[in-house]
């Protein structure tokens, strides 16, 4: 499949930052019996693949901003532009040798995401996205599923852990929906997450208190597969993290009942 030169740009930079990951990876499990533990190589490991992905999309397009999530806000002469980074979004995941992590690239033009990349190093799954052209999986077209009854739905999910997240608010709205559905899932990795309901496997999701780098590329990647993601309340969602996707009839459901509950 021809890509743009701007998704190419992308596949590039993240892919040679997943071989560093995928190697890093690899040494996880004899770092699992070590004194010391892998915590401290697992930062290591995320600092250096950011600073591969600043140093590839940099010399690709000059000028763009930067956001990520260990370096920060670096800004750049061309203010219209800027990339929005996770080089390891499910760093947990990553810590305890569950091959369940992924690289997430967005990219901003003037307050609007016009194109998003998603990879897993551990599987080679790809996914991108960009405005107006679709999203794909490995080169395969991406649509959300299409059930419109919350009680056929998976729906996925965050939840609140260890010096983080509003315990008694994820209970309230756990327990006004899991009545409701075939099934929930939480599986630690907020932009394969989002993937996930590109790809018709999750029919929505929702998550509070999320960072841009965690949703900035899953946001373009529903779009462009049909489906509808936004803020729980209506707001920006970038800004707040209080993200809620699906379908146009699942999101809706989902805001129906979550939104009271904020």
């Amino acid at each position: 499949m021809i890509h743009s030169a701007l998704i190419n740009v992308m596949v590039k930079a993240a892919r040679r930052a997943g071989r560093s990951l995928k190697r890093d990876f690899g040494e996880i499990e004899n770092l699992q019996v070590s004194l010391k533990g892998p915590a401290n190589f697992v930062s290591r490991a995320d600092k250096r693949a950011e600073e591969m992905l600043y140093e590839d999309l940099s010399k690709a397009r000059p000028g763009y901003g930067f956001l990520g999530e260990e370096g920060g806000v670096r800004e750049g002469a061309d203010k219209s532009h800027r990339w929005i980074v996770d080089p390891l979004d499910g760093t947990t995941n990553f810590l305890h040798g569950i091959p369940h992590f992924a690289i997430s690239i967005g990219l901003e033009r003037e307050g609007t995401m016009i194109a998003g990349l998603i990879y897993n190093p551990a599987n080679e799954e790809l996914y991108i996205a960009e405005r107006g052209k679709g999203a794909f999986l490995n080169d395969t077209r991406l649509r959300v599923a299409n059930r419109r009854e919350l009680p056929d739905c998976v729906i996925g999910c965050g939840l609140p852990h260890l010096g983080r997240g509003n315990f008694a608010q994820n209970q309230r709205e756990m327990a006004a929906l899991q009545p409701k559905v075939a099934g929930m899932r939480r599986f630690g990795t907020a932009s394969l997450d989002l993937a996930a309901v590109a790809a018709g496997r999750f029919d929505g999701f929702w998550e509070r208190d999320l960072s841009p780098w965690d949703i900035a590329a899953g946001i373009v990647m529903i779009r462009e597969a049909g489906g509808t993601v936004g803020d729980i309340n209506g707001a920006d969602v970038l800004k707040t993290g209080n993200i809620v996707c699906g379908n146009e009839i699942i999101h809706a459901e989902l805001v129906r009942i979550l939104r009271p509950l904020s």
